[in-house]
């Protein structure tokens, strides 16, 4: 196995995908010639040409309209938002028309497209460039959202939505673009609607999806020195949810924490817990605890790390769980919050 970035594994799918259906069409802001502003297209202009990976003007509602128009007709388009905040332009047609055209149509018309969204923080941005959109996507029904962890789901995921006959919003996470492992290209993971036990374990379950992911497997290697044995589930596809692994691994455990960097108020966290107090009631000792970004525009820069949930913001939820019934455990946080 060779050692592999997330954004490498981004563009061999793109690229096996358009050596493999001539109807697969790459584009968006500077995707062409310069390869997108995280290099994710790089070098496939110049394998397949301009018709098939091609610069768009800075108009995304333009983009996706764009876009629509060639899914209705047969083709498969993967197009780019440069930035997560910078796809609110197209919000409209994406909640108005990609969403609801197979509902509109009685099912006379797909969307086989994909809208790429480069999301979340982590890169030391500023806000527009480093939002947390995905409940905006996951409120929509219609559309299909995911977001990678792995490098190996970068790659399988990107070629499923790729292949999947209606709307997927790929949320790709930039703190992770150049985080590597040893992976063998091609790859196949678990499917949409899958989620994975990324870390088993005993006493408290960590869901977590996307950039959250990393700091949580962080949190539960951090967590042994206080005793505490922490399961961790990557969520992988938002909608559809796999409630089914999400509520085993609860009921096992018996407590959970529910991890991510969007804003708490109303956001995919809330989903999750809330669908995990409902079908894992008298199974839990604790109530359902959330650990998430807080509820302000993104900040500063150099305020990122207090915005962003750490390990320490999650095994201060972590040792909040009730743990009555076992052994006194405690984490005794060390400076500022992870």
């Amino acid at each position: 196995m060779a050692l592999t970035t997330m954004a490498r594994a981004l563009n061999a799918a793109l690229g096996d995908a358009l050596a493999a259906d001539e109807r697969v069409l790459v584009f968006g802001e500077d995707v062409g010639k310069l390869g997108g502003v995280f290099r994710i297209t790089d070098g496939l202009q110049d394998r397949f040409g301009d018709q098939r990976c091609f610069d768009t003007p800075l108009a995304e509602s333009g983009i996706v309209g764009f876009a629509l128009g060639m899914a209705m007709s047969g083709l498969r388009p993967v197009v780019e938002m440069q930035f997560d905040a910078f796809a609110y332009p197209a919000f409209e047609q994406i909640a108005s028309h990609v969403a609801k055209l197979r509902n509109r149509t009685r099912g006379a018309l797909s969307v086989p497209m994909v809208i790429r969204i480069p999301y979340a923080g982590g890169i030391g941005g500023v806000e527009h460039h480093c939002d947390s959109s995905e409940g905006y996507y996951a409120h929509t029904p219609g559309l299909k959202v995911v977001t990678p962890a792995t490098v190996a789901d970068a790659y399988s995921l990107l070629r499923t939505a790729i292949d999947d006959p209606d709307p997927v919003i790929f949320m790709e996470p930039k703190k992770l673009y150049f985080a590597a492992e040893e992976v063998t290209l091609p790859t196949a993971t678990e499917p949409f609607g899958r989620a994975a036990v990324r870390r088993p374990g005993r006493d408290a379950t960590l869901v977590a999806y996307g950039p959250a992911v990393p700091v949580a497997l962080a949190a539960a290697r951090a967590a042994e020195e206080a005793g505490w044995d922490l399961e961790v589930v990557d969520c992988r596809s938002i909608v559809p949810f796999d409630d089914e692994t999400v509520t085993a691994s609860v009921r096992r455990t018996g407590r959970c924490v529910v991890v991510s960097e969007a804003q708490g108020f109303a956001g995919v966290g809330a989903e999750i817990a809330a669908r995990v107090q409902e079908r894992c009631f008298h199974w839990l000792h604790a109530p359902v605890l959330r650990v998430s970004g807080l509820d302000i525009p993104y900040p500063a820069p150099m305020l990122e790390h207090t915005h962003l949930p750490g390990v320490d913001r999650i095994l201060d939820a972590v040792e909040r769980l009730q743990w009555d019934d076992q052994p006194d455990r405690r984490w005794l946080a060390q400076g500022s919050a992870a």
